[in-house]
Protein backbone atom coordinates (compact mmCIF):
# COMPACT_ATOMS: atom_id res chain seq x y z
CA UNK A 1 0.00 0.00 0.00
CA UNK A 2 0.90 3.14 -0.91
CA UNK A 3 -0.09 6.47 1.16
CA UNK A 4 0.26 9.81 -0.82
CA UNK A 5 -0.15 13.46 1.32
CA UNK A 6 0.68 16.95 -0.77
CA UNK A 7 0.08 16.28 -4.04
CA UNK A 8 -2.09 17.65 -6.70
CA UNK A 9 -4.15 15.91 -9.15
CA UNK A 10 -2.10 15.67 -11.72
CA UNK A 11 1.20 14.12 -9.69
CA UNK A 12 -1.66 11.72 -7.86
CA UNK A 13 -2.08 10.61 -11.78
CA UNK A 14 1.34 10.11 -12.71
CA UNK A 15 2.05 7.97 -9.71
CA UNK A 16 -0.77 5.83 -9.77
CA UNK A 17 0.13 5.17 -13.38
CA UNK A 18 3.90 3.80 -12.26
CA UNK A 19 2.93 2.16 -9.69
CA UNK A 20 -0.12 0.91 -11.42
CA UNK A 21 1.05 -2.76 -9.66
CA UNK A 22 0.43 -1.19 -6.15
CA UNK A 23 -2.25 0.19 -4.34
CA UNK A 24 -2.03 4.05 -3.98
CA UNK A 25 -4.26 6.25 -1.92
CA UNK A 26 -5.01 9.94 -1.03
CA UNK A 27 -4.69 10.91 2.36
CA UNK A 28 -7.27 13.89 3.11
CA UNK A 29 -6.57 16.44 5.38
CA UNK A 30 -9.65 15.52 7.70
CA UNK A 31 -7.12 11.89 8.81
CA UNK A 32 -4.70 14.00 10.19
CA UNK A 33 -6.04 13.41 13.55
CA UNK A 34 -6.11 9.61 12.73
CA UNK A 35 -3.73 6.98 13.59
CA UNK A 36 -1.93 5.96 11.05
CA UNK A 37 -3.46 2.59 11.94
CA UNK A 38 -6.78 3.55 11.22
CA UNK A 39 -5.89 5.01 8.00
CA UNK A 40 -4.51 2.16 6.57
CA UNK A 41 -7.49 -0.17 8.18
CA UNK A 42 -10.10 2.38 6.47
CA UNK A 43 -7.70 3.43 3.38
CA UNK A 44 -10.90 2.04 1.02
CA UNK A 45 -12.81 4.11 2.37
CA UNK A 46 -10.86 7.06 2.07
CA UNK A 47 -12.22 9.95 0.26
CA UNK A 48 -10.82 13.36 -1.08
CA UNK A 49 -7.21 15.49 -2.36
CA UNK A 50 -3.92 14.36 -0.78
CA UNK A 51 -3.07 18.00 -1.52
CA UNK A 52 -3.50 20.05 1.61
CA UNK A 53 0.43 20.01 3.35
CA UNK A 54 2.93 22.41 1.78
CA UNK A 55 5.43 19.16 2.17
CA UNK A 56 4.81 16.12 -0.30
CA UNK A 57 4.72 12.72 1.19
CA UNK A 58 5.03 9.26 0.02
CA UNK A 59 4.36 6.44 3.05
CA UNK A 60 4.54 2.55 2.08
CA UNK A 61 2.84 0.40 3.87
CA UNK A 62 3.96 -3.61 4.06
CA UNK A 63 5.97 -3.58 1.00
CA UNK A 64 9.21 -5.66 1.38
CA UNK A 65 12.96 -4.22 0.82
CA UNK A 66 12.75 -4.61 -3.43
CA UNK A 67 8.97 -3.41 -3.45
CA UNK A 68 10.48 -0.30 -1.83
CA UNK A 69 13.51 0.45 -3.74
CA UNK A 70 11.49 -0.07 -7.12
CA UNK A 71 8.91 2.56 -5.54
CA UNK A 72 11.75 4.99 -4.53
CA UNK A 73 13.64 4.75 -8.09
CA UNK A 74 10.32 5.01 -10.02
CA UNK A 75 8.98 7.61 -7.88
CA UNK A 76 12.28 9.83 -8.51
CA UNK A 77 12.07 9.59 -12.04
CA UNK A 78 8.94 11.16 -12.50
CA UNK A 79 10.66 14.26 -11.28
CA UNK A 80 7.80 15.72 -8.76
CA UNK A 81 10.13 17.72 -6.78
CA UNK A 82 11.01 17.12 -2.87
CA UNK A 83 9.58 13.79 -1.31
CA UNK A 84 9.92 13.04 2.04
CA UNK A 85 9.82 9.30 1.67
CA UNK A 86 8.90 6.53 4.93
CA UNK A 87 7.52 3.38 5.83
CA UNK A 88 5.60 2.28 8.34
CA UNK A 89 6.67 0.60 11.68
CA UNK A 90 4.76 -0.84 14.99
CA UNK A 91 5.41 2.84 15.79
CA UNK A 92 4.49 4.48 13.52
CA UNK A 93 1.26 2.82 13.15
CA UNK A 94 0.37 3.78 16.84
CA UNK A 95 0.72 7.24 16.13
CA UNK A 96 -1.54 10.06 15.09
CA UNK A 97 -0.87 11.31 11.56
CA UNK A 98 -0.44 15.10 12.14
CA UNK A 99 2.55 13.26 14.63
CA UNK A 100 4.10 11.50 12.55
CA UNK A 101 4.35 13.91 9.68
CA UNK A 102 6.12 16.97 12.11
CA UNK A 103 8.91 14.04 13.04
CA UNK A 104 9.25 12.99 9.35
CA UNK A 105 9.88 16.24 9.07
CA UNK A 106 12.70 17.07 12.02
CA UNK A 107 14.28 13.83 10.25
CA UNK A 108 14.49 15.02 7.24
CA UNK A 109 15.70 18.58 7.77
CA UNK A 110 18.54 16.96 10.29
CA UNK A 111 19.73 14.60 6.90
CA UNK A 112 19.31 17.62 5.36
CA UNK A 113 21.75 19.23 7.43
CA UNK A 114 24.09 16.07 7.64
CA UNK A 115 24.57 16.68 3.72
CA UNK A 116 24.96 20.33 4.12
CA UNK A 117 27.77 19.90 6.76
CA UNK A 118 29.30 16.76 4.59
CA UNK A 119 29.67 18.99 1.15
CA UNK A 120 31.17 21.97 3.46
CA UNK A 121 33.88 19.72 4.68
CA UNK A 122 34.59 18.20 1.23
CA UNK A 123 34.83 21.89 -0.32
CA UNK A 124 37.37 22.45 3.32
CA UNK A 125 39.45 19.52 2.16
CA UNK A 126 39.36 20.34 -1.74
CA UNK A 127 40.33 24.28 -0.99
CA UNK A 128 43.19 22.55 1.31
CA UNK A 129 44.46 20.87 -1.33
CA UNK A 130 44.60 23.95 -3.64
CA UNK A 131 46.84 25.68 -1.60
Amino acid sequence: MIFLIGFDENEVKKIREMLSELKVYEIPQYCKDWSVQSIVEKAEELEGSCNWHLKKFILMHDLKNPQIKEVLAKIKSLNLGKIIFATTTPTSLTWKLEDLLEELIREDEYFQELKRKEAQQKKLYLDIGKG
